[in-house]
């Protein structure tokens, strides 16, 4: 029986007081909802840093939909192609031979040979037990000089297993082949975001001498295939640990797990873990903590009591982040998030102590479509998805952190808060930006 949704829709489910939220799931999983705010990134984008990379899409025609849209919003539909599976190929027992031939006639047909290729899969590959295994083995005799990956469009994957995106983040570098080590090479790994140049992460390996890589400074594939010469691989999205397991495994290379934090002792503490593993003595960051709080201290002064809403995509650690500015007196009022990693579980109960009465706000909860997306007095939020469902044009328009880290990523974020309250953005342009920060890779 359908019900007609009006005025008297209600915020059950959809709204929570954190006193009423349970950890690390406060809302139950039901029907789904994706808002406007498109700025995080799928595997599409991910599987774009690697360079020189062709991605071929083997799914049905509804699936393919969303991925060659993605492609052509980049500009880069001449590194994409798709392969489509229709009834007839699952009826027929031939999906083995559609996809060995699919892809070989793709690779004919290109202006170009790629250095390699990511071949994403579908759920009915899996359903069906299609023989991928076979699959790959013969695409790699038959094109020997091309590296093949296996990566997946699965959405059955969302709630098991690891889920799509920390293994395309792992399959992104899956191609890297043994070589040498050198010992002063390090890399960063996990994120579709660069990490700023100005991150203690480089400036501290930077003054031990040591080069510092992410895959987003690669610019051909055989810069790609440098990065296996490094000794350790820094990492701090934990949708990124699995490629540093992976590669710890695959090249022994030291996964260094270095979580995102605001909080200044905890960034200390993986400070010194990394001061340690470059054999150097950990730096006085007393001064950094000084700028950092100076800097809260002017931001407080400019916006005042002005309300602050964040939401998860904009930072792995809304929580943290909440927690760091109610301790310097902002208004946090609202945190946008379906569910927190472990890492946020003090956080988590320090504000349910501290702070019981701030709203927590699904994101994908059905009847975040319907409830009204209107504020009543000026609002800052941090992220695109608080803009949006809040209708602000004050906002910091970031994804995933924005590549911040450490004590000049609090000083940076401060920055952008004050840049948030004075300047109002095109809040609808903005957000319906998909892959932000992708451009033309």
């Amino acid at each position: 029986m359908l019900k007609r949704l009006g005025q008297e829709l209600d915020s059950t489910n959809a709204m929570l007081l954190l006193k009423h939220a349970n950890f690390p799931n406060p809302f139950k999983t039901e029907l789904e909802y994706s808002c406007s705010a498109r700025g995080t990134w799928n595997i599409v984008h991910t599987g774009f840093l690697m360079p020189e990379a062709h991605e071929i899409y083997v799914c049905a025609a509804g699936c393919l939909r969303g991925v060659v849209l993605t492609a052509a919003e980049m500009q880069a539909s001449e590194r994409f192609s798709t392969i489509e599976i229709r009834e007839e190929n699952v009826l027929e027992g031939n999906m083995e031979e559609l996809l060995i031939n699919g892809v070989s006639d793709i690779l004919e047909q290109l202006p170009y040979r790629p250095k390699a290729v990511q071949i994403f899969t579908s759920c009915i590959h899996h359903f069906i037990g299609c023989d991928l295994k076979l699959c790959y083995q013969t695409l790699r005799k038959k094109y020997p000089e091309i590296d093949f990956t296996d990566c997946y469009m699965n959405p059955i994957m969302r709630k098991s297993g690891l889920a799509p995106d920390p293994t395309m983040r792992r399959q992104l570098y899956s191609l890297l082949h043994k070589r040498p080590q050198d010992s002063k090479k390090i890399n960063i790994i996990g994120n579709n975001i660069a990490t700023k140049k100005n991150s203690e992460l480089y400036q501290l390996a930077e003054s031990a001498g040591y080069q510092v890589t992410e895959i987003h400074d690669c610019k051909n594939y055989q810069e790609y295939q440098e990065m296996a010469s490094a000794t350790a691989n820094i990492c701090y999205h934990a949708s990124g640990k699995p490629a540093g397991e992976m590669l710890l495994k695959k090249l022994n290379q030291k996964l260094l797990y270095l979580p995102l934090s605001y909080s200044y002792g905890e960034i200390q503490h993986w400070l010194t873990i990394y001061a340690t593993y470059l054999n150097i003595m950990p730096p006085d960051w007393s001064e950094q903590i000084a700028l950092c709080e100076d800097k809260i201290k002017q931001v407080k002064n400019l916006i005042g009591d002005t309300p602050i809403a964040i939401d998860s995509s904009a930072t792995m650690r809304p929580l943290g982040l909440a927690r760091f500015l109610l301790e310097h007196k902002l208004n946090i009022c609202k945190i946008y998030a379906d569910s927190f990693s472990q890492e946020e579980k003090q956080d988590f109960y320090w504000l349910q102590e501290n702070y019981p009465d701030l709203q927590l706000f699904a994101i994908s909860q059905i009847k975040m479509r319907m409830l009204p997306r209107e504020s009543k007095s000026k609002i800052i939020a941090i992220g695109q998805k608080a803009a949006y469902f809040l209708n602000t044009p004050y906002f910091i328009n970031i994804v995933e952190n924005g590549g911040l880290w450490g004590f000049s990523g609090i000083i940076n974020l401060l920055e952008l808060l004050e840049e948030a309250f004075l300047t109002e953005k095109d809040t609808k342009k903005l957000v319906q930006i998909k892959g932000l920060g992708c451009g033309k890779i």
